[in-house]
């Protein structure tokens, strides 16, 4: 990839490696049987400077690239997909918006403390009746002389209990046609009418914090407006082009991390008096997936690349995301099955790889979303 790394890459590259493996991978079996949230990574993960690489070092910030983060959340989903979507909803979808809309004042209050770990931040956007149709929020922002009152209601937001500041999008004009009328406010989750539901059970993800919220006519200042007033869904959007990036490249370290232990238990396991790589059924399988991963591999960075140089990513990032996330579940599964009867037991990681890796076809846009997406794109070439 050397058309892609700078000396840099290759060093942020190997710590965060490093410290997967000496940190991650000894607790990552025992966060997903316990569904426990990695809060004791947190300040190692700051420490190294991990939750500040894309932004200026004046917040505290490592001021590196996109695909210096992407390199973060790859080799991170290489060992566990919690960790690595906790960090990458942190900075993609919680921190981003705020560096990117933010006045000043917001900046100097949140970005720094974002960046040491103080705190954690999330990010409202989905609701029950607006996940893949994201215009169709219905949570409302209504003017009470100079403060908002806000009612609603958010599902599926990580980070959501471990967080500090919130970004939430919500109806300010209910007269303008959709998506517009739709602004974005920062709040604080002690705010009087913030509610935070309990933790979701889940299938996959179970180390990362999933919660529904509830806004019951909470008050917030007029200060809370992240941005401009009703363009709170075009700011979303592109959050959302670097979120689908993020996804690429936890989808990526997540099939790197499947077709590995693949690779390693072909190699070990025998049938037949010879090691079941050997079987063409088994062997051309994981030399197609390895090419698959090597697709996506570049569409992850290209992706990135191009969003360093300020260039339009919306269809290549979407291209990366339905690449990455799709090729994730098929490494996923057919790892399980090399591994035979031991990769539906929980001692082995597959497993966990295997449900980890449905998910990443579903947020951030469904693949079905990303074609669209993508479709768009192409016609406007017509």
């Amino acid at each position: 990839m050397k058309q892609y790394f700078q000396e840099e890459h290759y060093m942020l590259q190997d710590m965060v490696r490093d410290f997967a493996a000496n940190e991650i991978a000894p607790i990552a079996e025992a966060l997903d049987k316990e569904e426990r949230f990695p809060e004791e990574l947190i300040p190692k993960l700051a420490e190294l400077g991990l939750l500040g690489i894309p932004f200026p070092e004046e917040y505290g910030g490592a001021g590196m690239d996109t695909l210096a983060y992407t390199l973060v959340i790859e080799e991170l989903a290489k060992v566990d997909s919690s960790v690595a979507i906790t960090v990458a909803a942190h900075i993609s979808l919680g921190t981003y918006p705020i560096f990117l809309f933010g006045d000043e004042a917001q900046k100097k209050e949140h970005l720094s403390n974002l960046i040491a770990g103080e705190y954690l931040a999330c990010f409202g956007l989905t609701e029950p009746e607006a996940g893949s149709d994201a215009g169709g929020t219905k949570t409302t922002a209504v003017r009470d002389g100079d403060d908002w009152i806000i009612n609603g209601s958010k599902a599926f937001i990580t980070n959501a209990g471990y967080s500090g500041i919130c970004n939430l999008t919500a109806v300010t004009d209910p007269e303008a046609k959709r998506p517009s009328g739709i602004s974005v406010f920062m709040v604080d989750p002690k705010t009087p009418g913030f509610i935070i539901g309990p933790p979701e059970k889940k299938m996959g993800w179970r180390g990362s914090d999933t919660r529904a919220l509830t806004f019951d006519n909470m008050r917030v200042p007029g200060s809370a407006l992240l941005g401009k007033l009703d363009v709170g869904f075009k700011q979303m959007m592109t959050a959302l082009v670097g979120g689908r990036i993020s996804v690429a490249a936890l989808s990526l370290g997540l099939a790197e991390g499947a077709l590995n232990a693949a690779l390693k238990y072909s190699d070990e396991r025998e049938a037949f008096g010879k090691k079941i790589h050997k079987f063409q059924g088994v062997g051309l399988r994981l030399a197609e997936i390895a090419a698959q991963i090597e697709a996506a591999r570049h569409l992850v960075y290209y992706a990135s690349y191009l969003k360093d140089q300020g260039e339009d990513v919306v269809k290549v990032a979407a291209m990366a995301k339905l690449q990455a996330s799709e090729v994730a579940v098929e490494a996923s599964n057919f790892a399980v099955q090399v591994h035979g009867g031991y990769g539906y037991i929980k001692e082995f990681q597959v497993e966990r790889f295997f449900r980890d890796a449905k998910v990443l076809t579903i947020g951030e846009g469904t693949s079905e979303v990303q074609k669209l997406v993508i479709l768009k794109q192409l016609l406007k070439g017509l």
